[in-house]
């Protein structure tokens, strides 16, 4: 004789209320938290009826069980609420991958960087794996160059448990988050919460720089001697003047006044 499927819904622990609760009698505690005391499981129901809400068994293992008049739908968004809460810290056991090529571009190189920083800063390993391609196996040094740069980068935010290893065509290292107090602070916060660099106060006493003193003014040129005729430069003013000059001067003057021989 074949034995029926267990039914899905009795899989797991399973909160009970109203007229699932197997106990004849329970403590009860109203809506806003205050201990009515012990009452028959009937009186129990009814009240929580009467005020429009359900008795919902929040403590089965005590005796006598525990009960809460409460809406069961906000019972059940509380509870859910608290799980995601405690879920948050429980990061540390979560490991995160980034992985790396030797002839990674330095761009893509910092972005592999940032997200390795915002996991260590939330509590998460970081798995640092480097893969080779082809001919790049025998050039290994290259990769392990790339690796220790990372390491030396994001040493504020994390240590490696131990040396890296070659694995097959690859490389890798565990990365483990520092404690909090050793740790650096996020980038993202740390630039939030840094205030601008204030201006270097000036000194009452510092004395100014003095303007360098200019220089004396060139004296304007003398005026020429042909300047009244209108002859800026008159290439004839420096000739020495020379007795054919004379001569031809006293030749050019008018005849009547040169001296006669007989009068």
């Amino acid at each position: 004789m074949s034995r029926p499927y267990a039914s899905r819904a009795s899989s797991g622990p399973s909160v009970r209320i109203n007229g699932k609760i197997r106990a004849r009698e329970v403590r009860v505690i109203d809506p806003e938290g205050r201990q009515i005391g012990i009452l028959p499981l009937g009186e129990a129901i009814l009240r929580a009826r009467n005020l429009g809400m359900d008795l919902v068994e929040v403590a089965p293992t005590a005796n006598p069980p525990v009960c809460r008049i409460i809406d069961f739908g906000k019972y059940q968004y509380e509870q859910a609420k608290k799980e995601k809460e405690s879920k948050k810290h429980q990061h540390s056991s979560r490991v995160k991958e980034i992985q790396l090529r030797p002839v990674i571009d330095p761009h893509d190189f910092g972005v592999k960087l940032d997200r390795a920083v915002e996991f260590l800063c939330d509590d998460m390993k970081v798995k640092l794996t480097l893969r080779f391609r082809g001919r790049e196996m025998r050039h290994q040094e290259l990769g392990q160059q790339i690796v220790e740069k990372f390491l030396r980068e994001i040493a504020p935010y994390g240590q490696p448990i131990e040396d890296p290893k070659v694995v097959g065509r690859g490389m890798s290292v565990m990365i483990n988050p520092l404690p909090r107090a050793k740790r650096a602070p996020h980038p993202r916060q740390a630039g939030q919460s840094a205030p601008p660099p204030a201006a270097p106060a000036k000194s009452a006493a510092a004395p100014k720089p003095s303007s360098p003193t200019p220089a004396p003014a060139a004296p304007p040129p003398a005026p020429s001697a042909d300047a009244g005729q209108g002859f800026v430069n008159n290439p004839f003013a420096n000739l020495p003047v020379t007795g054919s000059g004379a001569g031809a001067d006293s030749e050019s003057a008018p005849a009547e006044d040169q001296p006669t021989g007989a009068s």
